[in-house]
């Protein structure tokens, strides 16, 4: 079979790359490169294994050249920033809905049956209890869990008319090495630049689960090979959660920093930014009854990734 990974350059993209080579599949990458790294994909530099396609799928030509003789998409691409929705929402309108839509577009017209979603937790917006299932009500609070629900909604019905099988994933906070978003990617660069004192968007307090990145490839290869149904939804998430002063104290202490001074900068009731929520958590007990459990904590997550991220930038 041949693959197309959308996004395959960027953070989660790549490493589903890596694990769909390493299982022996060809492997065709499109990214735009907008957030998305070549040297993410280096260790193939030298294979036949995957194709790597410099391209934009907000351009229906791109989006159409992308699913030439593939089997498969699994889409990941995406404007990964949430707080970019706030001050920029045309830029999540066009690069999570109108590509989405160039996409699935293209795999009507060329007869590509089946595709694997990046979804995200931000769909649930600021739910009244944590954990969520799956269930929960679809109410998004940014820009960016909005373009993931319209993205959800289109393939639902390009599913029904075109008989496209679909797996939807609603990822967890998702983290590990070749991170460069997110809590962990802005505090440590905040402390690098100041290791005496720490800016923490919010007052700390928000919860947060977070899965390593290992655990999320996995349970993306488990949803895709075990799911019979023509259109499914699954949480990928952790079992636990942690709040972000939790997050910021486990970085010092990897950092091996003292006596950082904490300065908190809540928004409304404790948020860090429009569309941001206090709380998230997700229930994963459907993927967990398909054969998907997670090997590390939201907080050894934080603890290995930090690491990672301080050996890759070389800063420390």
């Amino acid at each position: 079979m041949k693959m197309l990974v959308t996004g395959g350059a960027g953070f989660i993209g790549s490493h589903l790359v890596d694990r769909l080579v390493d299982e022996g599949y060809k492997v065709r990458v499109v990214d735009n490169l907008s957030s998305g790294r070549t040297e993410n994909l280096r260790r193939h530099t030298d294979s036949n294994a995957i194709e790597l396609l410099i391209g934009d799928l907000k351009d229906p030509q791109t989006a159409l050249r992308s699913v030439e003789n593939v089997d498969m998409v699994f889409h990941f691409a995406a404007n990964p920033e949430v707080r970019v929705s706030s001050i920029d929402p045309e830029t999540h309108f066009n690069e999570n809905i109108v590509a989405t839509f160039n996409l699935l577009e293209a795999m009507r017209k060329r007869n590509v049956r089946e595709i694997v979603f990046a979804s995200s937790s931000s769909v649930y917006g600021e739910p009244d209890e944590i954990p969520v299932d799956e269930n929960a009500p679809i109410k998004p609070v940014s820009v960016y869990g909005a373009s993931k629900a319209s993205c959800e909604t289109l393939i639902h019905a390009y599913s029904k008319l075109y008989k496209i099988k679909a797996v939807l994933l609603r990822y967890a906070n998702v983290v590990g090495p070749r991170l460069r978003h997110g809590v962990i990617w802005d505090l440590i660069n905040k402390l690098i630049k100041n290791p005496r004192e720490l800016e923490i968007l919010g007052d700390g307090r928000q919860i947060r689960s977070y899965i390593y990145i290992d655990d999320a490839v996995e349970a993306t290869m488990i949803a895709w090979r075990k799911t019979d149904a023509d259109y499914e939804v699954y949480n990928v998430g952790n079992e636990d959660w942690i709040t972000v002063d939790e997050v910021a104290d486990e970085i010092i202490k990897i950092l091996r920093l003292k006596d950082v001074k904490k300065i908190y900068r809540p928004m409304l009731h404790g948020v860090g930014w429009l569309g941001d929520v206090k709380r998230i958590a997700l229930k994963i007990e459907k993927i967990k009854r398909i054969g998907f459990k997670p090997k590390i904590s939201s907080r050894n997550a934080i603890i290995a990734t930090t690491a990672n991220i301080v050996k890759e930038v070389g800063s420390f």
